[in-house]
């Protein structure tokens, strides 16, 4: 037995699968440093003097406001739902997470036709006041720094509700039993025990958050918000400056690090831990206008994140008589949508389920880095991954192109760069830490003795995959592949700079009506992109149930 696990550890293929994995991800960011390091001299001074000011205030005044608002309104919906009864918690326990369902762009893009001067609200406040001009009264302008705060904090805040319910479901019921003898109300309770157990989870939630903040472009575009996503956006294809966005996306790199820092020291010296208490907390009931106000107070952000965004799709897509028709471009969008997140998504599977049974295959502290460099990929925005994607996949056409031309003498062109292939690398590097991640956490309850146990009755490590581990990570990958095929259909930053000529997806579809300022004409496209991104929300509420049944109350 102990000469297989020496020989195992050496394991040359596996060692090979996770180096080349990990290139994989580091490929696009050393592309990237390259590119900024190797351009015009002259370009750097221009952007600090003239971009980066601008886009680096406004990018953490954006943060900052969203981590605010996210967080307060995360900790506060599950402090309440999960530690006290109130009229339509139930309810409220499924309703709350929707609003990831939508991605914030389309979030925008409703809010802004509906609170605009032409929109229904300002110009039924003008019929009910009598008011004409915008001089004659204030109104709350959405396009604005403010109102991109306010509008994409409605759609993340699901990411802090739910890490931070997931810690206060595991919470030991003795520790809050004993704050309550020692006469500590709700409140108290809240500040002195919940909170700063909770903050290991909210310091996680809050990491997604910002990271999904950083990735945006089309909310920040259309309500004027001049990021450093935007501005590599607008500095590679308005400006025709490659190496000056390169320069930008480094610095969105950096930003990038100190959140990973911050969500790390965030934890640090913390536990999620509920000891061997696996009770409940007791609920407390709030009645009269408490009940009423915590209902209220929780309802809101599920009005205001899915209930008036989707209503207002929906009288779109009726009132218009989408339906009726279906325009042929929307449907070749869907067709093409579909077929590049579910290759996207097997690509995506095989390569992270890959990655954790090489580490398994080694068993080696070694791999631990390796590993997590797999997972890297989600943490660096779309813009910046396509940017950096750019140049290798070209260079690799070149070498294609030129051993084509010798062997059959003909050339095959772009033959990933300028094809759904691009896309499909992309969307494999962005979302590798899901599957890396379910795998990881699928692998940990299995044990290595069943893998020892299938060697020493002859079967070979191919069989053992298949026999041993595949079967028992089937939810696992399941889950996982739910995820990335609607992350892929969402995701338009990537989508927007890799996809070939005349080629559109559901997101880009959408994209284009709205920059034309006809948003309302593709309602189809965001409603169906929504009822997809119901499905993963739909299986979060069913996992987070489960786990309520699965303790007893105290």
């Amino acid at each position: 037995m102990g000469h297989t696990r020496a020989r195992r550890r050496k394991n040359p293929v596996a060692w090979g699968v996770l180096v080349a994995v990990a290139g994989l991800v580091a490929l696009p960011v050393a592309s990237l440093v390259a590119i900024a390091l190797g351009g015009d001299t002259e370009v750097w001074p221009h952007l600090a003097a003239y971009v980066l000011p601008t886009a680096v205030r406004e990018t953490a005044l954006l943060l900052a406001g969203i981590a605010l608002l996210t967080g307060t309104i995360g900790v506060g919906t599950a402090w309440l739902v999960t530690g006290h009864d109130f009229p339509g918690r139930d309810t409220l326990l499924v309703l709350l997470p929707l609003p990831l369902a939508f991605p914030t762009y389309i979030v925008a893009y409703v809010y802004a036709d509906t609170l605009d001067f032409l929109g229904p609200v300002q110009t039924g406040f003008r019929a009910l006041t009598g008011f004409r001009s915008p001089a004659d009264y204030w109104f709350p302008e959405v396009r604005s720094l403010g109102g991109a705060v306010v509008v994409m904090s409605l759609v993340l805040y699901p990411y802090v509700y739910l890490a931070v319910r997931a810690m206060l479901q595991t919470q030991s019921a003795a520790v809050v039993e004993a704050a309550r003898l020692l006469g500590a109300g709700s409140v108290r309770l809240a500040c002195d025990v919940t909170l700063p157990l909770a903050r290991p989870a909210l310091a996680a939630g809050l990491a997604l958050v910002l990271m999904e903040s950083l990735n945006d472009i089309g909310a920040t575009e259309y309500l004027g918000v001049r990021t450093l996503t935007l501005s590599i956006f607008t500095t590679w294809l308005n400006r025709g400056s490659l190496a000056g966005a390169a320069q930008i996306a480094c610095v969105l790199l950096i930003v990038v690090a100190g959140l990973i820092a911050l969500e790390r020291a965030g934890r640090r010296g913390r536990s999620f831990s509920s000891g061997d208490d696996l009770r409940h907390v007791s609920r407390v009931r709030l009645h009269g206008w408490r009940g009423l106000l915590a209902a209220l107070l929780c309802a809101l952000p599920v009005l205001l994140g899915f209930v008036l965004p989707f209503a207002f799709l929906l009288h779109e897509v009726l009132s218009r008589g989408l339906l009726a028709g279906l325009d042929p471009a929307l449907v070749r969008a869907a067709a093409t949508t579909v077929g590049l997140a579910a290759a996207a998504t097997v690509a995506t599977l095989a390569l992270g389920f890959g990655t954790v049974i090489a580490a398994r295959l080694i068993r080696r502290p070694g791999t631990a880095p390796l590993t997590a460099a797999a997972g890297l990929g989600y943490a660096v925005p779309g813009t910046v991954l396509a940017l950096g994607l750019l140049s290798p996949l070209i260079a690799v056409d070149g070498v294609l192109d030129a051993a084509s031309r010798a062997l059959w003498g003909t050339g095959v062109g772009l033959l990933l760069a300028g094809s759904g292939a691009a896309l499909v690398i992309a969307y494999t590097v962005r979302f590798m830490a899901i599957a890396t991640g379910f795998s990881q956490a699928g692998l940990a309850r299995v044990p290595t003795d069943l893998d020892d146990a299938a060697r020493s009755l002859g079967a070979a490590t191919p069989a053992v995959i298949g026999t041993v581990h595949l079967p028992l990570l089937r939810p696992a990958l399941a889950g996982a592949a739910l995820l990335v095929f609607v992350d892929c259909l969402k995701e338009l930053p990537a989508t927007l700079l890799l996809r070939p000529l005349n080629v559109e997806t559901l997101s880009t579809h959408l994209y284009q009506f709205a920059s034309r300022g006809s948003f309302e004409e593709g309602a189809l496209a965001a409603l169906l992109i929504v009822a997809v991104g119901l499905l993963p929300v739909a299986r979060m509420v069913r996992l987070s149930d489960d786990l309520d049944r699965a303790r007893p109350l105290a």
